[in-house]
């Protein structure tokens, strides 16, 4: 049995070797390659063809560490994030508008409100396990994406001719439809389309992307109303452009994966496969007779990640918490883009952390911040303290968004990547609405202060939950 450390340096051995495709060169050409390859670092990898020569890789006495290279995030995830800005924009000109809209311009209650977006959700959630489910039956991802952006980016400027508050109703549930298509055989894509080493870092830049249009969208509505004069009707016109250009990108530029993308990496071959799990005692991939099943330990994630959603209710409470603080109604757009500022600076780089330590140490790091937030908005009196934790709450979601996604691909086959998503998005969007409303109920008749401590609670509960979980296997 090797140590620890010859284990590391081993697999780094036949990391390095399998990113540059020599996984089956011989020791001398696979050093000789390394010192072109890796410039910093010539003078090491000269002196590693030296001893790989007269002592082999294989040898008790020494085996290269090399740092690995930085692989490329691909054309498919660089596409997708730029699809999820553009629809991000046009979704966010509308939505913080609408409730307005509904509720003056089109008289409607705030009970209607609630049962528009609580509809409209849960109709997302069930069609995402659907739409994964048949892209992996029918292995093909990139026409229900398309569909699914296309749909959506179509249907929501409708809002701009609505007149009663069923009509919003019908054009809201055709966006959910949209979104629900498209969302989990998306993310099977990007998993697809990367090494599994930086599966994190593609999920944080996708979610960069989503969070820039969140910043962008409403400011882009706010300066058709201010600056040019625009009236609400006509902004929600004017979100079709951004519609349309998602709608294009994710046609030109994303491509379908090949079946051979959703096995192990055709680059590392069998017999450095053999002595990697020898020598790791892990295994390279699933095995076969998982490829037909979620394992269990996929199902015990979604519990904890369960826990986790019934204290996660809409942010439209931190919103009304931050009024209670005495933040202006102006202000109240600018607090909500500052928290997506910090969503899209810190995505990527918190992406590429899970990738570092591990997805489970950072979806951790998350949820405490998370529960840190809450506990402060309990106890928050003072206007600064609602600007500050809005500001933490980015990181929140920085740490969690990617690496819960690139979790679930790391616990399932590849094959079965897209029901896997599918359920994931059931469970987050089925539990909202409940947690919403139990979140509304504590706050009605306890106080704001229960609300966010009974929030806080059950984010640390889920914390030290997801602590205890089974490793996943070496993703594929």
């Amino acid at each position: 049995m090797l140590s620890a450390g010859r284990r590391r340096n081993l697999r780094d051995f036949y990391l390095v070797s399998e990113n540059i495709g020599l996984q089956d060169a011989e020791p001398t050409a696979l050093a000789g390659q390394l010192s072109k390859r890796l410039r910093s670092d010539i003078f090491d990898a000269r002196r590693h063809a030296f001893i790989l020569t007269w002592a082999g890789p294989f040898s008790s006495g020494y085996i290269p560490r090399v740092n690995k290279p930085r692989l490329p995030l691909g054309r498919n995830v660089i596409a997708l994030a730029a699809v999820s800005f553009f629809t991000d924009v046009s979704s966010e000109m509308i939505y913080p508008l609408l409730p307005v809209f509904l509720t003056v311009t089109l008289g409607a209650s705030a009970s209607m409100l609630g049962v528009i977006e609580g509809a409209a959700e849960t109709t997302a959630s069930l069609l995402k396990l659907v739409s994964g489910w048949w892209s992996d039956r029918v292995r093909r991802r990139k026409p229900l994406v398309v569909f699914g952006y296309a749909l959506a980016s179509l249907v929501r400027p409708l809002i701009a001719a609505a007149h009663s508050a069923t009509q919003v109703l019908a054009i809201r549930l055709m966006d959910r439809i949209g979104k629900g298509i498209r969302n989990s055989p998306r993310d099977a894509l990007i998993a697809e389309s990367v090494h599994p080493s930086i599966r994190g870092r593609a999920f944080g830049f996708h979610r960069a992307g989503d969070n820039a249009g969140g910043v962008v969208g409403p400011l882009a509505a706010f300066a058709l109303l201010q600056g040019v004069g625009l009236d609400v009707r006509s902004v929600f016109w004017w979100a079709l452009v951004p519609g349309v250009l998602a709608t294009i990108t994710v046609i030109v530029f994303v491509r379908e994966t090949q079946a051979s993308d959703r096995q192990a990496p055709p680059a590392l071959s069998a017999a450095p496969a053999r002595a990697f799990a020898r020598a790791s005692d892990e295994p390279v991939a699933h095995s076969a007779t998982a490829e037909n099943s979620l394992p269990r330990s996929f199902w015990a994630y979604l519990g904890v990640l369960l826990i986790f959603t019934l204290g996660n209710s809409t942010d439209a409470f931190l919103l009304l918490r931050a009024r209670q603080l005495d933040v202006s109604l102006a202000l109240i757009p600018i607090i909500w883009a500052t928290l997506n500022v910090v969503r899209t600076l810190a995505s990527t780089h918190a992406g590429a952390l899970s990738d570092r330590i591990g997805r489970v140490p950072t979806v951790i790091a998350g949820w405490a911040i998370y529960a840190l937030v809450y506990f402060g908005f309990a106890f928050a009196s003072l206007q600064w303290h609602a600007w500050a934790l809005f500001a933490a709450y980015g990181l929140f979601f920085a740490l969690t968004e990617g690496a819960e996604r690139a979790l679930v691909a790391d616990y399932v086959p590849a094959a079965r990547r897209g029901t896997a998503f599918g359920w994931y998005y059931l469970v987050v969007g089925l539990a909202t609405l409940p947690a919403s409303i139990l979140f509304g109920m504590v706050w009605d008749r306890l106080g704001s202060h229960a609300a966010f401590i009974m929030g806080a609670g059950l984010a640390t509960v889920a914390a030290a939950g997801i602590a205890l979980l089974p490793k996943p296997a070496r993703a594929t």
